[in-house]
């Protein structure tokens, strides 16, 4: 009985030290990411599964202590907090390898929760960063313009195409060209893919046509962050400038709506409310105001069905969680075929870096 005892003792001490390393580890070096949703498609597909560096931008000290170690905002298979929020420390990160820079895949706390969650137990999101702090951001016709100038198209961007036919398309056949984000509308299908893989949608001897689509300036694409004009949309966006840590700027009308929410929920530590048009901190109207932190504009590389800045606006630089590595496993989410079939072989081990 004494030797049962023993041995249960030190099993149960055994996964306590493994989970206070795994805990560490997570939170201040390196974790594991699955890709949820295809909004970096081609670039990140749904069923990669990668590690995160934390270290690149410096891994943030723990703003909610008291969780349950490897959860995240539920206890698993329900709907019971995994933590409790009346103790929150201030952000505070350590030193990084490097900053966030344009182009870089960057993982982060999705900030449209401020209302739902603490800033570390947000949702993770993954998006390419298009702009920094400092930076002014417009796209023109798609294309990302950073202080007047282009930014340089990285990744394998996916955008909106057509696909006429009078056939209809098996799923397996979307499945084989590894296409997940497609929909059948009148006489085709809307699909979103890379240039590549729509030449190869159009040599199908069944596959009538293949047009590219595109939004001129004017035609809504839902409503866009920081929008006064009425004119921007997914593929013209923006003039916007992302404030930097320091700068003060002075309130206007027009401006309100591009800064007003961001200084309200996530960098006035005054109570800051919006009313009529005009922003007051502890109950007194501002003219000007002098950014805590640096502010970030994320983007998803398939262009068109992803949910980011541009609708929802800026990162601030407290919900920056890491630079993805490497992609370690990859599957995809076809029931259909059996597990073995569906994993795809030549994505693991690949380097993810600035691609």
């Amino acid at each position: 009985m004494k030797k049962i005892l023993i041995s249960t003792r030190k099993f149960l001490g055994d996964i306590f030290f493994s989970v206070v390393v795994v805990t560490f580890i997570g939170a201040f070096f390196i974790k594991s990411y699955a890709i949820p949703t295809p909004s970096m498609e081609g670039t990140l597909l749904v069923g990669d599964h990668m590690f995160v560096s934390k270290l690149h931008y410096g891994p943030r000290i723990p703003q909610t202590p008291l969780q349950i170690p490897l959860t995240h905002q539920t206890i698993w298979g329900t709907d019971i907090p995994a933590y409790v929020d009346w103790m929150e420390l201030p952000y505070w990160r350590l030193p990084g390898l490097t900053k966030v820079k344009n182009n870089d895949i960057v993982v982060f706390n999705f900030p449209g929760e401020y209302a739902q969650h603490p800033t570390d137990l947000r949702t993770y999101y993954v998006k390419r960063c298009i702009g920094v702090p400092g930076d002014t951001l417009q796209i023109i016709d798609r294309q990302v313009f950073i202080n007047g100038g282009p930014l340089e198209n990285k990744g394998e961007r996916q955008t909106s195409y057509f696909v006429k036919t009078e056939s209809v398309i098996r799923p397996r056949v979307f499945y084989q060209h590894d296409i997940s984000d497609y929909s059948r509308i009148n006489d085709g299908y809307m699909v979103q893919c890379t240039n590549k893989k729509a030449k190869e949608l159009q040599s199908l001897p069944f596959v009538q046509d293949v047009k590219e689509e595109k939004y001129e300036i004017g035609i809504s694409t839902g409503e866009m962050f920081g929008d006064t004009t009425a004119t921007w949309n997914i593929d013209n966006f923006g003039p916007i400038y992302l404030p930097k840590k320091g700068d003060k700027i002075e309130l206007t009308k027009n401006n309100i709506k591009m800064y007003g929410s961001t200084i309200v929920h996530f960098d006035s530590k005054k109570e800051a409310q919006i009313v009529k048009g005009d922003i007051y901190l502890d109950g007194k109207k501002v003219n000007e105001y002098t950014f805590k932190q640096g502010y970030y504009i994320m983007m998803g590389d398939n262009r068109h069905n992803s949910l980011d800045s541009r609708f929802w606006g800026f990162v601030p630089e407290d919900h920056i969680v890491g630079k993805p590595l490497f992609i370690y496993w990859s599957v995809k989410s076809n029931d259909s075929e059996n597990y073995f079939s569906r994993i795809r072989w030549n994505r693991m081990f690949k380097w993810i870096g600035n691609s």
